[in-house]
């Protein structure tokens, strides 16, 4: 069935519509003819309310859980009451000043990811979400430490402070000189370089024999270009928080929901394509239900908005994972200020 459009309803039947969705967003239950009656404003009699809400059923808007039960919107309702009847909140004063305090706290980058989806969990009373930024920090130095006769622990030094370590596994053996002389050559190369930029370059002097190291030496390089290159294909970190929002109880009285929210939000990988279709949003982009497969049986919302650098390139995704009676109105206000704070912390953090 095809959702018509908002102007097709008449002035009465957007009322009730909005008093249902309302309702249903503010207290996770259906809304009946009664209740509408009695404090929605109306000046209708309940037989005259059935009607509406009959004809809004027809049209796919809402639904009757149970007989008698009152009406709750579908995801079909809920779109059509996001894209062209909400009327947003912005974050207050209040709120505004905590989502700016936690995030520029003291610390490295991490930190500040980390206090992003605590602080969107708080608010929100849903899930978290950062994608981490795919923009790689320049890189300031590296050590390579023997920990085993075949295999070396690379620690990478960011010029922002930040610390990896990567196990590089070799086929043989190599003696401490040419560890000395691998290491050596990567510092020079690595300073003030990306990891891809410094892979490439490597990459290019092994390969034209402009190198000047041993074949040991060489084996090493190349065993850790191949690690690296890998490593930074496949990293799309995501930090969650506030998973235990999500067990409300409604989610309690159906367990294989919760199964499958639970399920769902294992899959960081899958839940990062979902992010990644905000990239390209000027502001946040809402998932609602069904409308992404990822988290069409647990019945639940994604509210994502892109973050971006001094540049206005983006370099991640934040967001918040919720049920679908989610406060749309508050949440995507906030989940774009808080876009816009951390772009703005992580460009001073980043200088």
């Amino acid at each position: 069935m095809t959702t018509p459009p908002i102007t097709e309803l008449t002035t009465r039947a957007r009322d009730i519509f909005r008093l249902v969705v309302e309702g249903y967003l503010d207290t996770g239950q259906p809304v009946g003819s009664r209740t509408l009656a009695g404090g929605g404003g109306l000046n209708l009699s309940p037989a005259s309310i059935r009607s509406v809400l009959a004809d809004l059923e027809a049209l796919g808007l809402l639904a009757a859980p149970h007989t008698s039960a009152g009406r709750m919107p579908t995801e079909s309702g809920l779109r059509l009451f996001v894209d062209g009847m909400m009327q947003v909140a912005e974050p207050t004063r209040e709120e505004r000043a905590a989502i700016e305090s936690r995030i520029a706290g003291p610390g490295p980058i991490e930190a500040a990811l980390e206090a992003t989806s605590a602080i969107l969990s708080d608010l929100s009373a849903g899930a978290g979400v950062v994608m981490v930024p795919q923009r790689e920090a320049r890189l300031r130095q590296i050590s390579l430490l023997s920990i085993a006769e075949r295999r070396v622990l690379a620690v990478l030094v960011g010029a922002d402070g930040s610390v990896e370590n990567r196990i590089i596994e070799l086929a043989a053996p190599i003696p401490p000189s040419a560890l000395e002389e691998a290491s050596n050559y990567l510092t020079a190369h690595l300073t003030g370089r990306t990891l891809s930029e410094a892979a490439a370059a490597m990459k290019a002097d092994i390969a034209s024999g402009r190198s000047a190291l041993d074949a040991a030496s060489q084996d090493l390089v190349q065993a850790g270009l191949a690690v690296w290159s890998e490593d930074a294909a496949r990293r799309r970190v995501l930090i969650v928080r506030g998973q235990a929002n999500l067990l409300d109880e409604t989610a309690l009285s159906d367990l294989e929901r919760v199964r499958s929210l639970l399920d769902d939000l294992e899959n960081k990988q899958s839940v990062a394509d979902l992010l990644d279709m905000a990239r390209d949003a000027r502001s946040a982009r809402i998932f609602i239900g069904s409308e992404n497969r990822l988290f069409a049986l647990s019945g639940s919302s994604v509210i994502a908005s892109p973050y971006r650098d001094r540049e206005g390139r983006v370099v991640g995704v934040v967001g918040v994972i919720g049920p679908t009676r989610l406060n749309y109105a508050r949440v995507v206000p906030m989940v774009d200020f808080t876009a816009q704070s951390l772009g703005q912390s992580l460009s001073k953090l980043i200088g």
